[in-house]
């Protein structure tokens, strides 16, 4: 009969008439082993445990790579597509612009990956809009060579481009540092000034470790790689100043529906930046839209990931005004950005104007007033405390 003792003991010794191993901190005494039979046990040793690490290490780096290939190349509209189908266009004639040579006759533009696939999200202005501005900057934009005539292609070019949300935003706000500088299109591509820092916060982690993580740990992991406090503070004024820009505007106002840190960013000079701009819509355009909607809960009246409104019981319809306005959902997304290292002397006051910020209830025009106060004080707070360094 052949059988095992374990020891708890790492150094050698006898145990009669057996032979002992050592492996790690368990000592396999082999005891009573008739016949010259050998008996050998060796239970989760460290041999065994360095293999499970790193064979767990390599999965998981594995899992990284793949996760970061993926992400990077999975776009809906993939770079060389877009750039085959509208470069055929141009070469036919029936698309301009002032960024098609440089992409389809000299090579010199390159596509990384195409934002918006869907060609029939229609853009409008809001009704307060002042379209004889508007038009003076399409026409200017439309005229793509400057002969001071607009061809059929020309044309064709920017009624595309209108259509889009994005473009139309970029256009009437082109002349705001908040956003990036539109550098030329071609059909109903346009291209814009690289950002060289996005999202604003947050960082990319592969499911299979995202699922195991508690929400509160992530949303301080969220805030790890960010900048000085003083940087922070001037991309917050930018994001505030966009809220700003957006209501009641030049071209009407515009609802922000995905106040999320992956739609901005901001530079080297830490000026704030729009990177994504497909769910800031004209308010006309979402009241219209809206309207339209069936719903049985206020649940069934959501516009993108942040436009809510309430559900009308008596026609099943849901309701024009959206029950939180953007300044709102701006200091929900900041909130704990700008906290988190904020200096003592701020930080009390700082979070009580965030607090009654995000509290802020209805539209903002039946909150005009209040809306104005929180933004002024904000902005001012936060101005005061960088206004002396070389950060403002």
């Amino acid at each position: 009969m052949c059988r095992s003792v374990f020891c708890p003991h790492s150094e050698h010794r006898r145990a009669g008439p057996g032979l002992q191993q050592v492996f790690g901190q368990v000592i396999i005494i082999q005891v009573g082993c008739k016949n010259n039979c050998v008996c050998l046990q060796a239970r989760f040793s460290y041999l065994h445990m360095k293999y499970l690490f790193f064979s767990w290490l390599a999965v998981f780096v594995g899992s990284w790579i793949v996760y970061v290939e993926y992400s990077s190349y999975t776009e809906l509209c993939r770079g060389h597509d877009c750039k085959d189908s509208i470069c055929d266009k141009f070469r036919k004639g029936v698309i301009d612009g002032s960024a098609c040579s440089s992409m389809c006759e000299k090579d010199t533009l390159y596509l990384g990956k195409c934002f918006t696939v869907k060609p029939s999200s229609q853009a409008k202005v809001g009704d307060q809009a002042n379209l004889a501005d508007l038009s003076t900057q399409v026409l200017s934009i439309a005229d793509a060579n400057k002969d001071g005539h607009i061809s059929l292609p020309e044309a064709r070019s920017t009624w595309a481009l209108l259509q889009l949300n994005e473009f139309l935003l970029a256009l009437v706000l082109q002349d705001r540092e908040h956003t990036p500088k539109l550098l030329g299109f071609c059909g109903d591509l346009y291209m814009m000034e690289k950002v060289p820092h996005a999202p604003l916060y947050g960082i990319s982690l592969p499911w299979v470790v995202e699922v195991w993580i508690p929400a509160g740990l992530r949303r301080s992991m969220d805030q790890w790689f960010t900048p000085s406090w003083p940087h922070k503070a001037k991309i917050s004024i930018g994001l505030l100043e966009l809220v700003e820009d957006i209501f009641h505007g030049t071209f009407g106002s515009f609802l922000m529906c995905d106040v999320s840190a992956a739609a901005f960013g901001y530079n080297d000079r830490h000026d704030f930046k729009v990177t994504d701009a497909r769910h800031i819509v004209p308010e006309a355009v979402f009241q219209e839209d809206i309207r339209q909607q069936r719903c049985d809960a206020d649940e069934d009246c959501l516009y993108g990931a942040d436009c809510l409104t309430t559900c009308d019981l008596t026609k099943h319809r849901c309701t024009p005004e959206v029950t939180r306005p953007n300044l709102a959902k701006a200091c929900d997304a900041l909130k704990d950005y700008i906290l988190r290292g904020a200096p003592s002397d701020v930080s009390e006051e700082l979070e009580k104007q965030l607090y009654a910020c995000i509290a802020l209830k209805g539209s903002a025009e039946q909150t005009e007033i209040e809306h104005s106060l929180i933004l002024n004080n904000l902005k001012t707070l936060l101005w005061k405390k960088i206004s002396h360094t070389k950060d403002s």
